[in-house]
């Protein structure tokens, strides 16, 4: 098996290493750091992002269930587009800053969100649902954009289970600080209530988002393992991803 050339240049101080520039410096230094980069990237880009926007457009063509959902008729019906959108993206933003700090923790956290997106991909297959009654429209510019779809053509068939709410339960394990990780818990839990309000999900596909986060964070810990052991930093590493 070929060995991936050094870096050119050299490994920073401890006192440079404590920098974010440091840290990068030194994480791209190990070769399989570099490996598991160039592999995520690969599969996201080259796999995942080209067969994406014509795996939901077949799925919004399907017919699927209605499900009688309780818990659901109990919450009002209103357009929370824009807190939800703001909620998102902002908690988004927040954590993915955050992470570009942590080399190890941003390669585990993009692992994590891979596999995230190939588990909602697997789940939406294998479960075929129709919107709930009252559905009110969510229009999304980012996913618009890469489905190239209107407000009026969104797409409002991928529920089981809810995106939104997953991604922002995933960033809240993906992020170190007690405060840091509860408000972005916090904001997964509000997503998740106004996803409802905005009667763009089931109850159950809200619920069932926090346990497949955990599942691809959990799952993620493992692939990135090899990439972030070495001699210098495998205390440091494994204090990170425990």
């Amino acid at each position: 098996m070929p060995v991936l050339p050094s870096l050119p240049t050299a490994l920073p101080t401890p006192a440079e290493e404590a920098t974010p520039l440091g840290a990068w410096a030194t994480a791209l230094a190990r070769p399989a750091f570099r490996l598991s980069w160039a592999l995520l990237l690969v599969l996201l880009f080259g796999v995942l992002v080209p067969l994406v926007p014509g795996f939901f457009v077949w799925v919004q063509a399907r017919e699927g269930a209605v499900l009688a959902d309780p818990l659901l008729h109990l919450l009002p019906r209103h357009d929370v587009a824009t807190p939800v959108f703001v909620l998102m993206y902002g908690g988004v933003l927040a954590a993915v800053g955050w992470l570009t700090r942590q080399p190890q923790l941003f390669l585990r956290g993009l692992w994590g969100y891979l596999i995230l997106l190939l588990l909602r991909i697997s789940t939406i297959w294998l479960v075929a649902l129709n919107p709930p009654p009252g559905l009110l429209p969510m229009p999304d510019p980012f996913t618009a954009l890469v489905f190239h779809t209107t407000a009026s053509e969104a797409i409002t068939k991928d529920l089981f289970f809810s995106g939104h709410t997953a991604t922002v339960a995933l960033l809240a394990l993906a992020v170190r600080g007690p405060w840091f990780r509860r408000g972005l818990a916090l904001v997964a839990l509000a997503i998740g209530v106004l996803v409802l309000v905005q009667r763009v999900h089931y109850s159950y596909d809200v619920l069932a988002a926090p346990f497949f986060a955990w599942f691809a964070y959990w799952l993620a810990g493992f692939i990135v393992r090899p990439a972030i052991k070495d001699a210098s930093a495998a205390t440091r590493a494994t204090d990170q991803l425990s």
